[in-house]
C-alpha cells in the first residue's frame, strides 16, 4: 500500500478532533454499572475476544502485508471514539469508527480492536473505565462490527456499489452501537426509550458523518491498496 494512502487515513479523522472541542464525557463510565452487570458483560466477551485473536493470527499470516491495513484501522476507530459529545448523564455520543475494522478484516478481529482502543482510552484518556470495560466493548466491538460486516456482506451480495455499502455498513453499525448502550443503561436504570431518544439527537447525525469519513477513507484504499483489499476478499 503507498505510504501517502495510509497518511491520508490517518489525517482525515485526526483533522476532525482537531476541530472539535474536547466534551469531557465518556463511554459507560467507571463505577457506573453495578459489580454484576461489569463482570457478566466482561465474561460475555471473552469468546469474541479469543475468537479475534485466532482470527488475526491467521490473516496476517496469511497477509503479512494486512498488519499495516489492521494497524490503520485500530488508530482510526481510536480516533474517531475519542470524539466525545455529552449525550445522558453517564455516558455520551461519539463516532466509534469500527465499521471500516468490520468490512476488512471481519467482525471478530475488530473486537480485538476495539478491546485495545477502549482499554487505551480508559488508562491515558479516563474516556470509559476498567469496571465497565466488558460492557463498552460489547457495544462497540462486538455489536457494532457484526451489524457493520452482516449489511456490507449482504449489500455486496446483493450487487450494490461499494461506496453504498460501505456508508451503510459504516452508519448503521455506530447506531447499533448506541442502542446496545440504551440498553445496558436502561435494564440497570430504567428508562430506555429515554436513553434512546436523547442518544437520537446527536447520535443520528454523527453515524451519517461516519458513514461519509468510512467511505472517503474506503475510496482511499480501493485507489491505492486495491490488491490489499483484494487479498482481504474485501473486493
Amino acid at each position: 500500500m503507498k505510504r501517502s494512502a495510509w497518511k491520508l487515513c490517518f489525517l482525515l479523522p485526526m483533522a476532525l478532533v482537531l476541530l472539535t472541542a474536547p466534551a469531557g464525557a465518556m463511554h459507560i463510565m467507571e463505577g457506573y454499572l453495578p459489580a454484576p452487570w461489569a463482570f457478566g458483560w466482561m465474561a460475555v466477551c471473552i469468546p469474541f475476544v479469543v475468537t479475534g485473536f485466532l482470527s488475526i493470527k491467521k490473516k496476517t499470516a496469511r497477509e503479512p502485508r494486512a498488519k499495516v491495513l489492521l494497524a490503520m484501522c485500530g488508530a482510526f476507530a481510536f480516533v474517531l471514539s475519542a470524539l466525545k459529545i455529552p449525550s445522558v448523564f453517564g455516558s455520551c455520543s461519539h463516532p466509534t469508527g469500527v465499521g471500516l475494522g468490520a468490512i476488512l478484516f471481519g467482525p471478530t478481529a475488530t473486537t480485538v480492536l476495539g478491546l485495545i482502543v477502549l482499554l487505551f482510552q480508559a488508562l491515558l484518556l479516563a474516556h470509559g473505565g476498567l469496571t465497565t470495560l466488558g460492557a463498552n466493548v460489547f457495544s462497540m466491538a462486538i455489536v457494532g462490527p457484526f451489524v457493520s460486516f452482516g449489511l456490507y456482506a449482504l449489500l455486496k451480495k446483493a450487487g450494490a456499489k461499494p461506496a453504498l455499502a460501505v456508508f451503510t455498513a459504516a452508519a448503521l453499525g455506530d447506531l447499533a452501537t448506541y442502542v446496545t448502550t440504551s440498553i445496558q443503561l436502561g435494564v440497570v436504570y430504567g428508562n430506555f426509550l429515554q436513553y434512546l431518544s436523547i442518544f437520537a439527537l446527536t447520535q443520528i447525525p454523527l453515524a451519517i458523518a461516519e458513514g461519509l469519513l468510512t467511505v472517503v477513507v474506503f475510496n482511499v484504499l480501493e485507489k491505492y491498496a486495491k490488491e490489499d483489499l483484494r487479498a482481504l476478499a474485501v473486493l
